[in-house]
Order: C-alpha cells, then structure tokens, then sequence
C-alpha cells in the first residue's frame, strides 16, 4: 500500500465514514449485520418509474410473486408492503426508514388493477404532507433492496424500525408465509 492511502485526509475518511454510518443506521434500527444489505440506498431512478410514487394516482394490482401467491403490486409489478407500526391508517415511517422503505406516494386517486379492490383503496397524509396510498387501512410501502424489479419481494417478512413488514393480499392482509 501506498503511504497516502493510509493518510487521514477529508477523502478517506469520508470513504470510512459511510460504511460505518451504514452499520450504525442498521444496528440502531433493530437490524444486525447479517440484515445490512437491507440498508443500501436506493439507486435513483426516472420520474417515471419511481418506486415512491404512484403516478398521476397509479394503479394498485395483484400479481403472483413467488411462494407469497398473490399479492398486491404497482403498476409496474414492484411488491407492495404493509409496516406492522402504523396505526391507524397512518404512517410511522418517515426518515431512514422511508429511505430503505419509501412510500406510495400520490398526487391523484389511485386506481384497483387486476384483483385488486376499489373500495379497499384510500389515501392517507404522511408527516411531509405528501399522500400516501393505503389499503385496507394500511399505508403501503416498497423495499428500496427490490428495486423496480417485478416479482421481488427481498423485504418478506423482515423485522426492521422496530416491527415486521409484509406483503399485502388481496383482501387487504398481511400475508405471513415466506415462499419467497
């Protein structure tokens, strides 16, 4: 190794500090080394195709992912999640949790897609004001790990920001099995 890699200049310790900041983050949120990968930032994407936001009110379907059966969906395909936290009907995740779970957000009515059921679709008003979508009384969520790939649902069943979260049926329940 060279000398100046091991030099505490403002790059290398900014370099250090973000693996640790990492480490930190997942450690105080109830996670543990083995669910770090759960952390990783969400790699940014197009308007369009944003995992946090159900466009003009997006459409909310069902689609077999994996074990799980059917489950509910954008309409994208991306996996939607429900947080065991919230309470009625409102959200309890905001900050680092909505970074690694972000929110379906939207500026219009969201639609029912394949399976999915009308009268169970509903809005909500998250602490930044923005409008969430929620079903069955349930704000939903994606996992920034599944990316904007159909049918992951990497999120299953996991224990993070201090409860469970799960994909969602279509009667608007968690569903518990982990075929995934």
């Amino acid at each position: 190794m060279s000398r100046t890699t091991l030099r505490n200049t403002p790059h290398s310790i900014a370099r250090l500090a973000v693996p640790v900041a990492a480490i930190a983050a997942a450690t105080a949120c109830g996670g543990s080394a083995g669910s770090i990968a759960a952390h990783r930032p969400a790699v940014p994407v197009a308007a369009s195709s944003s995992p946090s936001t159900a466009n003009e009110g997006g459409t909310i379907a069902t689609a077999k992912v994996g074990g799980l059966g059917q489950v509910l969906v954008d309409g994208q395909g991306r996996t939607l999640y429900l947080f065991e936290k919230d309470q009625g009907g409102k959200s309890s995740c905001s900050g680092a949790c909505a970074a690694v779970w972000p929110p379906v957000t939207t500026t219009g009515k969201p639609h029912a897609g394949s399976e999915a059921k009308a009268a169970k679709l509903g809005t909500t008003t998250r602490s930044d004001g923005k409008t969430q979508v929620t079903y069955g009384g349930h704000p939903l969520y994606y996992y920034a790990p599944d990316g904007t790939a159909k049918g992951s649902a990497k999120g299953q069943a996991l224990n993070q920001f201090g409860a469970e979260w799960y994909v969602v049926s279509s009667a608007g329940q968690k569903v518990t099995k982990s075929g995934y």
